[in-house]
């Protein structure tokens, strides 16, 4: 591990990402701790990852928030940084992560920082995805992550800064690993909704994925990231209409509440 002045613990959850995982614990060999837990994976990921750091958790499945916060709990820095397994620090985010250490960032709990994603082999510098700012460094103190099923939250305790350099975020490189990703997330997605007790309606199929589209590709300019765009636009369309389709298929089955 490379040497650093920033006293920084780096987390990170994986599920058979061999493919990402050591360019994305290379891009942070400087930091103090890098700790990585793994929801037993079936490829190399635990194997590949302890070559570069010997804080690595093999545990069951818990959740995305449960399994950041077990991460959390096995940090020793009052800095900590999340990352998911395809994002990479560049040389200018690093730089400026250990300035803000260095400093004691004024009193900040914490920094959110622009992802940058590379979608079928394009940069998308639009679609709503790009700055689409996320807090990821942090106080370790007053620090949690929420517990939904997907697209869980960061909770700090205090004031949150901002970074000017991009978090590099290697998103879906073919269709086929969108759509992978896509039935789970959207079945977990929908799992969320009706456990917030939140009721189907016409609505949510007819109205919100042609929305999405249009809010996408025309109101947050898609239609400048060429096909890769187009295509982004439309699958997420897609995406918010089997949230709600999933949604529909379960409370179908359930009787309507009382009242």
């Amino acid at each position: 591990m490379g040497s650093s002045s920033a006293n920084l613990s780096v987390i990170i959850i994986t599920h058979n990402e061999e493919r990402n995982i050591v360019e994305c614990l290379e891009s942070v060999s400087w930091a103090d701790q890098l700790v990585v837990v793994d929801s037993r994976s079936t490829d190399r990921t635990a194997e590949l990852a302890r070559t570069l750091t010997s804080n690595v958790f093999v545990e069951e499945w818990s959740g995305y928030g449960g399994m950041k916060n077990f991460a959390l709990s096995k940090c020793r820095n009052e800095w900590v940084l999340w990352l998911d397994a395809d994002e990479r620090v560049s040389p200018e985010l690093r730089a400026e992560i250990e300035s803000v250490i260095r400093e004691n960032s004024h009193g900040m709990s914490g920094f959110e920082v622009a992802r940058r994603a590379y979608f079928l082999g394009h940069w998308i510098a639009h679609c709503g995805w790009y700055p689409g700012y996320v807090v990821r460094l942090f106080r370790r103190k007053g620090a949690s992550f929420t517990t939904s099923r997907v697209h869980e939250r960061l909770n700090v305790d205090g004031s949150v800064g901002r970074l000017k350099n991009d978090l590099l975020h290697f998103t879906d490189d073919t269709l086929y690993h969108y759509f992978t990703k896509f039935n789970r997330y959207t079945t977990l997605a929908a799992e969320d909704l009706a456990e917030q007790n939140y009721r189907f309606s016409l609505y949510d199929l007819a109205v919100r994925p042609p929305f999405s589209f249009f809010k996408m590709y025309v109101l947050r300019r898609g239609f400048l990231d060429g096909m890769p765009g187009l295509i982004l636009s439309l699958a997420s369309s897609a995406y918010v209409f089997c949230k709600y389709a999933k949604l529909w298929e379960t409370q179908r089955k359930q009787p309507e509440p009382e009242g």
